[in-house]
């Protein structure tokens, strides 16, 4: 007697995917599927829908081929969208969007893993639910909808029957968390654990890679340093930051003066001048319009803080900057 699979996951693959995001998540669900490693899709099976059934070639240059045509959504339990490199999104087969507002009608969840959120926004199909997406893509995504904020906090978000994760390794423990809910924890740990990853992350686990000079284990101190490095052009207060950690300020700054020995204003003014350091170092952009990108009400105040942490004006430091490179 065939046992039908407890878990049937169907994807669609934009051009110019993150392999590694189809990759992770799919490895939960193979190992997941069967006992040790003989990847059998028994508890669990997985197919790559398409428009077109021509190979969709991933953003590192390695094709994939699909498996089946779009066909009737509801002969899976989710419809995961991996995305990848932004500018292929545009190109993105309308047969696609169709096929997603068909999925959303027919009640069967969507994740979008990677760049895939910026898909599900772009079909109209995450009015009214958080979305979670990687902190690097943050800016992107607040450039092409306006209104909605992104949640660039976590590794991943379950909002009723929308998933979304920021890709790469989160794409594992998001897959791991389905794995839990459909399946049971012993399977979802065993995959992870065959993995080499040590435990299942919960939604509320922060991105790891925040592109900052601290490094902490401290999940409230990163949870902050993550909104402190969204919000540089309009610096939140250290009231605004507890209120949206939910956190008593008190608490806030302890955890700061343990983990980094600063207070979180001193460690915001830190992180603005290290985008601005980046700023002035990588782009051609005036001092002025550096000085409102990093929240500084003027160029006049963002020099004096400069020229005190740097020992030079802003211009001057970028030129010093540039001849040191030219000698070199």
């Amino acid at each position: 007697m065939t046992t039908k699979p407890v878990l049937k996951i169907g994807f669609i693959l934009a051009r110019r995917f993150t392999l590694s995001a189809l990759a992770n998540f799919v490895d939960v669900l193979r190992l997941a599927a069967d006992e040790g490693d003989r990847s059998r899709p028994i508890r669990c099976s997985w197919r790559i829908v398409s428009a077109t059934m021509n190979p969709v070639v991933s953003s590192c240059g390695i094709p994939v081929q699909p498996d089946e045509r779009l066909g009737d959504p509801r002969e899976f339990d989710y419809v995961v969208v991996v995305g990848g490199l932004i500018p292929a999104i545009q190109d993105l087969n309308p047969d696609y969007l169709v096929y997603l507002k068909r999925v959303a009608q027919a009640n069967v969840p969507i994740v979008g893993v990677c760049t895939g959120a910026f898909i599900l926004h772009k079909a109209g199909l995450m009015d009214g639910y958080r979305c979670c997406v990687s902190w690097f893509h943050h800016n992107d995504f607040l450039e092409q909808f306006e209104g909605l904020i992104p949640i660039s906090d976590q590794i991943y978000v379950v909002d009723r029957d929308r998933l979304t994760c920021s890709g790469g390794a989160s794409s594992a423990h998001l897959a791991a968390f389905l794995v839990d809910r459909h399946i049971g924890q012993a399977a979802a740990r065993k995959s992870l654990n065959i993995m080499i990853i040590d435990e299942a992350q919960t939604s509320e686990n922060p991105q790891p890679g925040l592109p900052l000079e601290y490094n902490t284990s401290d999940i409230l101190v990163r949870k902050a340093l993550h909104l402190i490095r969204q919000n540089v052009a309009t610096p939140l207060t250290v009231g605004e930051l507890s209120t949206r950690l939910k956190v008593s300020r008190r608490r806030l700054e302890r955890h700061f003066g343990e983990a980094l020995k600063l207070s979180p204003a001193e460690a915001g003014l830190s992180v603005r001048l290290n985008v601005a350091r980046h700023l002035l170092s990588e782009t051609d952009r005036s001092v002025t319009d550096i000085a409102t990108a990093t929240g500084f009400c003027d160029a006049s105040h963002f020099g004096k803080v400069f020229r005190t942490r740097e020992g030079l004006p802003p211009e001057a430091w970028r030129q010093n900057l540039a001849q040191v490179g030219q000698e070199t």
